[in-house]
């Protein structure tokens, strides 16, 4: 699709430190670790007084995360980018990487779900609802994988410094502030939004390594 960069981005070491990271974060959340369980519910509580008291915020973040920052819109992005490969440049493989990716990043975070089983905060006065359980967070992953290999993408094609700045401003607020949002709306403990980050950064990282090793087997960049 794009001439291969001259550095690797996504290297063994911190794909490793990423992985490290995850694994030590699920053992303290499936553990229920004492001092990881009173930081979520210190930071809970605070978070959903604000947003009790502060309806305007609490109105505009539930837009942001139903409509804006949903993992659908987040998937459908990515799908859209993958036919604009196949359609404007051939680039079936590049475009079927990037498919599978985010299939397996939706597969690996509901498979957590599922064996984690953390509960999600229970509050008397809630001001949004989400179903299946906590940890990690749905919305904080997806935007972290689907943004981190759009990023990956412009970076490979050599992306103009403007347009660079503006992706990646773009993508810095959507991931950082879909898994705030989370929290302020009491659907989250912090710890899951970290786990999001960390597992969606890790699908990423991984997602590059592979898409590496094969265009290196090959001798030439994929398309």
């Amino acid at each position: 699709m794009c001439p291969p960069p001259g550095d690797r981005p996504a290297p063994l070491l911190t794909t490793a430190v990423l992985a490290l990271s995850s694994a030590l974060l699920l053992a303290l959340v499936a553990g229920e670790w004492p001092p990881l369980v009173a930081v979520d519910e210190g930071i809970a509580d605070a978070t959903h007084r604000w947003a009790v008291a502060d309806h305007g915020t609490t109105r505009v973040l539930r837009v942001l995360a139903d409509w804006v920052w949903d993992p659908l819109t987040m998937r459908l992005l990515c799908a859209g980018v993958a036919v604009w490969l196949v359609w404007r440049h051939s680039a079936w493989r590049t475009a079927l990487w990037l498919t599978l990716t985010c299939l397996l990043g939706t597969v690996a975070q509901q498979s957590l779900k599922a064996a984690v089983g953390r509960p999600r905060p229970v509050w008397p006065d809630p001001v949004d609802s989400a179903h299946y359980a906590a940890f990690p967070s749905g919305h904080t992953m997806t935007a972290t994988v689907v943004c981190g290999l759009l990023l990956w993408l412009l970076h490979r094609c050599g992306a103009g410094r403007a347009i660079w700045r503006t992706a990646l401003a773009a993508a810095g607020f959507s991931v950082v502030g879909v898994g705030l949002t989370r929290v302020w709306l009491g659907v989250h403990w912090p710890s899951d939004v970290l786990g999001g980050w960390l597992l969606g950064a890790l699908v990423v990282a991984l997602a590059v390594l592979a898409y590496e090793w094969e265009r290196d087997g090959r001798g030439h960049p994929r398309r």
